[in-house]
């Protein structure tokens, strides 16, 4: 047979008779794609391909001498995480991209993938991989298969050094290592995915001299975590210019009747990669021109036109069809002439479906079932396992392989590469065609095919390949009351927990509850199913953790760790209330000691959290007084001592005293063991909580060095959704007090960006906003302000939760900057009203009183007056320099010239003292304007301009209160 011919999965094959038939075009597009991305990378380094987004052209011009003495290991926006420059070109020279081609089964998509190989590997690295349909539910198994063999070519310290500070974390998820215990933290997938786009980059830039091409065949088979990390992957550079060519060939999508599409089928990271694609290309059949030439050369030179043309019309142009019946008429040595035609027909259903299947059980038994346990291991395929699965001889299943191979089953072996030791175990066996593993795969009958996967995990498992690896076979098993099974099925979902797969996770439980389990031990899988979905599906945590706690089973120690969880996706679905009273109730029933205390320290903060309260005085005495001895002497003492400090600076209680709980709520300036920010026992908001009360007690040092270790924390540990970006918005929050405001404008769009890839109206979003809206604001940046402000809906109906700050007085400023007074008043009058309920008066956090006194001052001086007098009193109360000088600055619109002056002159001195450079601007240009000093005036303006503050225009009020005769 033809050199054409040779390949029955391909196009009609390809070799020296020409190449492919009819795929110019297709294979011009590939060709003119690797010769772009090889003169990209030509082109030589194009500098830091993540360049820092937001160079920084302001300073902290007053360092704080307890600041982190490595500002930029805290400051930095790492890796792949760092968004593109506006309007720049990230890619430099990368010349790469996404190449897509679509066609039905058996168009010939692997034979063009084959030929795209030819033509890419003498000048690129060239990556296969290739997606099964039975193998669609392992995760991270196309991403080993491309990646996998570029690692292969290093030494594991290089490997290491490639995996960079995320080897742990992404070494399990490659295949490169064990997963962690079950102790370990599950791994965060987003973080995963992160983690394996730098490692992209990272190989890209080592093979620059031969840069990658990555061929993903049957990629509509490929598993959700792979497609997700190459849809991340793409979708990290804002032109699509990539380092590396990605070509992916896979059937068109499932077409759905009108009305009824599947969203996520057109939504997906296939569909999206699709999108982002430089070129997508659609595979026709073969002509009948084209059909005549394959005839004539596998049947020879005289077959006759009719011949062809009902070939052509039997087979509709689908190349693996047409192929597979030239081989069929060649063994039947079937006379290419008009009339011979008629026994094409018979001849190709043979090809197809049941004539496939008629076609290898007429082979015998021993073949047929070889071929069973073939497509039920699918890529596990070796002849070891084989006749492990079978119960055949070595000999046997060599024999039965043969006769498979003839009858064109199954392929040929792959030619070792010469540079392969003697002795590699042999290549799984496939089939020569999907469409022949279909068919295999639906041909065993139901209750054979049962026990085929249960006697492959155990093959699997013997064979030491571990739970995740048996895992999708028992998915496949009848359940039976085995406990052995959900054994196993529960260990498989800790390791796909450990790779950051939770769907894979969940797949396993849900199949273990269905066995079922034990009665004793029902309950436990349950509340692991719970943990299991509590980032991704928090509803369905919900009902599992509920069903758990109703059910025996549970310990002591589980049940209160099943509450605490319950109360943390219930608080995720902005439902705080529920999750106060769901810990409240737990709590009551469980014995004093530490278990009680961590379900009243969860009480207590989402009581808190809440947007509004019925007795928040009440509940602020009740937490003072269980927190009144408190020594910090283990981690209950201090979750509760933090949750009592934050608690504190929200009041308004003296800040020496938040200060002192907040030192007792660490163990040396830092969190204790246990209470970490990845700690998963009490949650990333105790440090938080800490670190956020130091703040707005004008301790920004201790602050930035508790976020600046989140971020590494997140970072390190792969959590890179909305935990790091929670982490940037606290470094904002930091800069923002500090007047560094390019600083904190920076880390807040950081937080945006991050917080935007895991979902929207996240509460991260509405802090974010918030701190930028108002940070904006002190930039003179009205506009951009509400732009974002705008965007994230920022704005009533509030959430339900707090915001960080209070989001109505930041709302009512950005009013009164837009000059909407009457919106302005009414929006901070009703954030006095909700705070001052509650006896919340930090005039920091919520500043609603200095800028409801402004805005009333021109129609209701009075009322403004003693809205600033109250003011000051709280000021007096906290007793920071900011809340001091902010308090003074506003009470100087109210009175006397001269005593103005003065209390201007206090105020500029508090806010000298304190580290609100911003603030301190503001009161210096203030009293310029009150005393007619050009010298103070233009320290302001030069403060200011240090600050990142495009100007001090003083606002309406503020200039008329404080036009005074110059003394």
């Amino acid at each position: 047979m033809s050199a054409r011919l040779s390949g029955y999965d391909s196009a009609a094959g390809a070799g020296s008779g020409g190449g492919l038939l009819e795929r110019r075009s297709e294979l011009a597009a590939a060709a003119h794609a690797i010769d772009t991305l090889v003169a990209g990378a030509a082109a030589g380094p194009a500098g830091d391909p993540h360049p820092d987004p937001h160079p920084d052209p302001h300073p902290d011009p007053h360092p704080d001498p307890h600041s982190d003495p490595h500002p930029g290991s805290v400051d930095r926006v790492s890796g792949a995480d760092a968004p593109a420059p506006h309007g720049g070109d990230r890619s430099g020279g990368h010349g790469g991209g996404v190449l897509v081609y679509r066609g039905e089964p058996g168009i010939g998509k692997t034979a063009l993938l084959a030929e795209i190989r030819r033509t890419a590997r003498d000048r690129c690295t060239v990556l296969t991989a290739r997606g099964g349909e039975t193998l669609t539910p392992v995760p991270f198994h196309l991403t080993r298969q491309l990646l996998q063999p570029a690692l292969d070519r290093h030494d594991a310290e290089e490997v290491r050094r490639l995996l960079g500070e995320h080897h742990d974390l992404l070494a399990p998820a490659l295949g490169l290592a064990s997963p962690p215990p079950s102790s370990a933290a599950p791994a965060d997938p987003q973080g995963v995915r992160d983690g394996l786009v730098r490692l992209l980059d990272r190989l890209a830039e080592r093979l620059r001299d031969r840069p990658p091409v990555l061929l993903v065949d049957d990629a509509h088979w490929a598993d959700a975590e792979s497609l997700a990390w190459l849809e991340a992957y793409t979708r990290s550079r804002c032109d699509g210019r990539l380092p590396v060519l990605i070509v992916l060939a896979h059937r068109p999508p499932p077409s759905e009747p009108r009305g009824s599409a599947d969203p996520a089928a057109s939504s997906g990271p296939l569909a999206a990669l699709g999108d982002r694609a430089v070129l997508t290309l659609g595979l026709d059949a073969l002509t009948s021109e084209a059909t005549a030439v394959l005839v004539r050369e596998a049947l020879g030179a005289h077959a006759d036109e009719p011949f062809c043309h009902e070939l052509w019309t039997v087979t509709s142009g689908n190349p693996y069809e047409t192929v597979e019946l030239l081989a069929k008429a060649r063994d039947r040595t079937v006379e290419p002439v008009a009339e011979s035609a008629g026994l094409l027909r018979d001849l190709a259903a043979g090809a197809r479906g049941g004539g496939l299947v008629a076609r290898l059980e007429a082979l015998g038994t021993g073949p047929t079932r070889l071929a069973w346990a073939i497509a039920v291991l699918g890529a596990d395929s070796t002849p070891k396992l084989l006749a492990a699965l079978t119960g055949m001889a070595p000999s046997e299943v060599a024999d039965h392989v043969d006769r498979l191979r003839r009858a064109r089953i199954v392929g040929a072996p792959p030619r070792p590469a010469p540079t392969e030791p003697h002795g590699t175990a042999p290549a799984p066996l496939e089939f020569v065609h999907p469409l022949i593993a279909t068919a295999v795969h639906g041909s065993v009958p139901a209750a054979v095919r049962t026990a085929l996967h249960g006697r492959a995990a155990w093959a699997l498992t013997e064979a030491g390949h571990g739970p995740a690896a048996a895992s999708r076979h028992l998915l496949e098993v009848h359940p039976d009351d085995d406990e052995d099974v959900v054994r196993q099925l529960r260990a498989a979902a800790v390791e796909h927990l450990a790779v950051g797969a939770p769907d894979a996770a969940r797949r396993c439980l849900d199949r273990a509850l269905a066995e079922p389990p034990r009665p004793e031990t029902y309950a436990t899988v349950l509340y692991e199913l719970g943990c299991a979905s509590l980032l991704t599906a928090p509803a369905a945590t919900v009902r599992h953790l509920r069903s758990a706690l109703d059910l025996p089973g549970l310990d002591d120690a589980l049940r209160i760790d099943a509450t605490y969880r319950l109360a943390q996706a219930l608080a995720h679905s902005n439902r705080l209330g529920e999750a106060a009273r769901t810990v409240a109730a737990e709590a009551a029933r469980t014995p004093p000691g530490t278990g009680r205390r961590r379900l009243q320290a969860a009480r207590f903060m989402y009581e808190g959290f809440q947007a509004a309260e019925e007795d928040g005085p009440g509940r602020s005495r009740r937490l003072a007084g269980l927190t009144a001895d408190f020594t910090g002497a283990d981690n209950s003492e201090r979750a509760l001592v933090a949750v009592r400090a934050f608690d504190a600076m929200l009041r308004g209680e003296p800040a020496t005293e938040v200060v002192r709980l907040c030192d007792r709520a660490l163990a040396d300036g830092a969190p204790a063991g246990g209470l970490g920010w990845t700690d998963t026992t009490w949650g990333f908001e105790i440090p938080a909580l800490t670190g956020i009360a130091y703040a707005f007690a004008d301790r920004p040092d201790r602050a930035e060095a508790l976020f600046g270790e989140a971020v590494r924390a997140f970072e390190i540990s792969g959590w890179s959704g909305a935990h790091l970006a929670f982490a940037h918005t606290l470094l904002g929050l930091v800069h923002r007090r500090r007047g560094n405001l390019p600083r904190a404008q920076r880390h807040l769009e950081e937080g945006l960006r991050l917080a935007d890839r895991v979902g929207t109206g996240l509460p991260v979003h509405w802090d974010t906003a918030c701190l930028l809206v108002d940070t904006l604001l002190a930039r003179g940046r009205t506009a951009e302000a509400r732009k974002v402000a705008d965007h994230y809906a920022f704005g009533p109906p509030w959430p339900g939760a707090i915001v960080l700050p209070d989001g109505p007085s930041v709302l009512g400023r950005l009013l009164l900057a837009e000059g909407r007074r009457e919106e302005a008043v009414h929006a901070l009058e009703e954030a006095a009203e909700a705070l001052t309920v509650r006896g919340r008066h930090h005039g920091v956090w919520a500043p609603w009183p200095f800028d409801l006194a402004r805005a009333l001052a021109p129609t209701d001086p009075d009322r403004a007056a003693r809205i600033a007098t109250a003011a000051h009193v709280h000021a007096e109360r906290l007793g920071t320099p900011t809340a001091l000088g902010e308090a003074l600055r506003c009470l100087a619109l109210f009175a006397a010239p001269t005593e103005s002056r003065r209390l201007l002159t206090r105020a500029v001195a508090h806010l000298a003292a304190s580290p609100s450079r911003y603030e301190e601007a503001r009161a210096r240009r203030d009293l310029a304007h009150a005393t007619g000093s050009p010298a103070t005036l233009a320290e302001a303006a030069s403060l200011a301009a240090t600050c990142g503050a495009d100007h001090l225009v003083p606002d309406e009020v503020t200039a008329r209160a404080s036009t005074h005769p110059p003394e």
